[in-house]
């Protein structure tokens, strides 16, 4: 196993339980007890991880994995909830769409379906995360508006005044959210309230909101709150989230696509 291979699996297995032990984790990753001790040494200088006698914990209850170190977790529940959210957006349309793993593959079905293959443009894709944009560039039909502002090194995304300058000039049909958890009571929300505002005012400037959260983000509070549950008015999740929590979002007026 490669050492990049490694530190994803460590910092995943990390913000799942709260704290890893060296032996705990050598065993899980079939690799000595000296090398993990070198990757939580190199995590820490880092800031990635909190290191401890005998491990490592995450740095707080709001700790947020950067994007470059996310693998495919729950990939197939994505892709499918991605598919349904390009499903809902009508060509010729203007869309935002936020920063998360789940969005960017909603960035990709949106890029792969036939009646948006030509247009004038066949459609507007506005959004402040970078890598959707350079994902999305390459397409000549599609338009695409990037906010100005900061970048966070964990997201990609655009943050700050200066996107909000760009965000109050425009109007969107749909705004398309990516979460860390969705509550009917707390609502949806992120780790960094900068990212949290940015997202709140594409929802604004937005027709419609659709959440687009797998079933581990729902009934979950997170730091951030970008909008209340009654602003959101379609959630797409997969076929996991259960009955009741299906139900409860269900009498708050939201439409719920489990896929």
């Amino acid at each position: 196993m490669s050492r990049d291979a490694r530190w994803k699996t460590l910092l995943e297995l990390l913000v799942e339980r709260g704290r890893l032990d060296v032996e705990e984790a050598a065993a899980e990753l079939a690799v000595s007890a000296a090398t993990i001790r070198r990757d939580f040494d190199q995590l820490a200088e880092q800031q990635m991880l909190v290191r401890t006698r005998g491990g490592a914990v995450v740095h707080g209850v709001s700790y947020e994995l950067p994007l470059r170190y996310k693998t495919a977790r729950r990939a197939s529940e994505k892709q499918r909830i991605a598919r349904a959210v390009a499903d809902l957006v009508a060509p010729g349309e203007a869309v935002g769409l936020t920063g998360g793993t789940t969005t960017t593959e909603v960035a990709r079905a949106l890029a792969v379906r036939d009646d948006l293959a030509a247009g004038s443009p066949a459609l507007t894709v506005v959004t402040n995360a970078l890598n959707i944009a350079n994902e999305l560039a390459v397409r000549p039909q599609f338009k695409i508006v990037v906010t100005g502002g900061v970048a966070r090194p964990q997201s990609y995304e655009l943050v700050g005044p200066l996107a909000d300058g760009v965000l109050g000039q425009i109007t969107l049909d749909v705004a398309v959210l990516g979460v860390v958890a969705f509550d009917v009571t707390h609502g949806a929300a992120a780790h960094d309230e900068a990212e949290a505002a940015v997202n709140r005012l594409l929802c604004e400037r937005a027709e419609r909101v659709v959440v687009a959260a797998d079933s581990s983000k729902l009934g979950r509070r997170a730091f951030a709150r970008i909008c209340a549950a009654e602003s959101v008015d379609t959630l797409v999740t997969d076929a996991a989230a259960g009955q009741e929590g299906v139900r409860r979002f269900e009498e708050a007026g939201i439409q719920v696509v489990a896929v």
